[in-house]
């Protein structure tokens, strides 16, 4: 393979270095500050961690000696068996996407009105959006588990619980995100509207929010596919779905009913992430000018 030749303008740089460093000493002279912060932020990152090996009490050692027993799992979960509970667990999984939908519908649908309060461009009062997104900040801090726990306690066991929890969770990313979103918006189609005698309640209704509707359907859809998983885990605690059965069995050590439970997991969000894929590329190309 031929190599292309220097540039002109790189050649003539190559041949004029010494000059180029005379003249401008400040970019060719090493910067100690900068090599000395790299080298600390290294360092601290190395001691953080080394310190929380020690304290977690860390050991490769530990993992060696247990890796014959996880041997023993891998064994006793083949061949993967239904055990004659297909239906059920078809029952199950299917109840554990209607989780994830409902939550995830609940939660962008009280987000995405909220999430207006929190942008720069629409609330010009800073304390206003300051509450708003701390609100945000609030509930997206507390896990979906920690959700399921607190529901369950309210209305009791089952997939409305999960589905509840779901959608607290995801009140607060969405509402982040979906306000970051209307703030990078183009502002092309708002300035028409106020240009054609619009009022800021027109510049927002179609000036903005048909700008960030693509960007915010693709948002919901990732979080549908990634509330399927969470929903699985929180049926562990209680909170419905296929993670019951999956707790269930794995206390009393069906592990080949395990193995079947969490290769139709795997399947089924290989199939959402592929059809959430194309849909919201889909949806992001259909929005492009």
């Amino acid at each position: 393979m031929r190599r292309r030749p220097p540039s002109p303008l790189r050649q003539a740089a190559l041949a004029d270095l010494d000059g180029l460093r005379t003249r401008h000493p400040q970019v060719f002279r090493p910067s100690w500050s900068r090599r000395a912060a790299v080298i600390g932020t290294l360092a601290v990152v190395i001691g953080l961690a080394a310190f929380a090996m020690v304290r977690l009490d860390f050991s490769l050692l530990r993992i060696l000696h247990g890796l014959h027993r996880l041997g023993e799992f891998a064994g006793m979960m083949l061949p993967p068996s239904a055990g004659g509970r297909l239906g059920l667990f078809v029952t199950a999984l299917a109840e554990t996407l209607a989780i994830a939908f409902l939550g995830t519908l609940t939660a962008a649908c009280l987000a995405f009105p909220v999430a207006f309060l929190a942008a720069r461009n629409v609330v010009p009062n800073p304390f206003v959006r300051f509450g708003v997104r701390r609100g945000f900040d609030v509930i997206r801090s507390v896990d979906v588990l920690i959700w399921a726990l607190i529901w369950i306690n309210v209305v009791g066991l089952g997939p409305f619980a999960g589905a509840l929890a779901i959608a607290c969770s995801d009140v607060g990313a969405l509402g982040k995100l979906f306000s970051e979103a209307i703030e990078t918006a183009d502002r092309k189609a708002q300035d028409g509207v106020t240009a054609s005698g619009g009022s800021r309640l027109h510049r927002v209704r179609f000036g903005l929010v048909p700008a960030v509707l693509p960007v915010l359907a693709s948002q919901v859809l990732y979080f549908f596919e990634s509330n399927t998983r969470s929903a699985t885990i929180i049926g562990i605690v209680g909170a419905g779905g296929i993670g019951q059965y999956l707790t269930e069995l794995i206390r009393v050590l069906e592990m080949q009913q395990v193995a079947f439970l969490v290769l139709m997991i795997l399947v089924t969000v290989a199939l959402i992430d592929l059809v959430s894929s194309r849909l919201r590329r889909a949806i992001i190309g259909a929005a492009a000018p």
